[in-house]
């Protein structure tokens, strides 16, 4: 298998740019068996206790809405960029419940980028990542940096 062609280096990252990330729809099987694995809530496992909780029905875990969200960045963006991961995230928020069915779709905003000081061949850039199900009601907000390397290491290395 060949390598994916790196189209997205931090300087094609601007602020205010918005990528459409693509859509997932959960099942009821694939929230049981995330649920089952990773948060066994339950209100994520049992049709009854889903339905007495302030969900009114069988959910899926926030952590596998983050876990469908980083899918589609990955298949959809990451592989193609020249990502060298997170330092980590400073806010998530899950807004609404999703359901088995729902269909989501993510969009990625750039909000800051700037070089790393201690790194200057590589670039961070703040971004939000925001779900939707098919009603348009926001079911996640992300918001955290990511490091990419430059496109022009060694200038921008020179330039330090």
């Amino acid at each position: 298998m060949n390598p994916p062609t790196i189209r997205h280096y931090w300087e094609d990252m601007t602020v205010g740019a918005v990528i459409d990330l693509g859509t997932v729809t959960p099942t009821r099987e694939a929230i049981l068996d995330f649920a089952r694995q990773f948060d066994p809530q339950p209100f994520h496992l049992d049709d009854e206790a889903a339905k007495a909780s302030v969900f009114g029905g069988l959910c899926a875990s926030g952590w596998h809405t983050c876990a469908m969200a980083m899918r589609l960045m990955v298949d959809n963006f990451l592989r193609e960029s020249a990502s060298l991961g997170s330092p980590g995230l400073e806010s998530i928020k899950w807004l609404k419940p999703v359901f088995p069915g729902d269909t989501l779709r993510l969009q990625h905003r750039v909000i800051d980028r700037r070089p790393m000081a201690s790194r200057p061949d590589v670039g961070l850039v703040r971004t939000v990542w925001e779900m939707f199900n098919q009603r348009g009601d926001q079911v996640l907000h992300m918001e955290g940096w990511g490091m990419f390397r430059r496109r022009h290491a060694a200038a921008a290395a020179g330039a330090a």
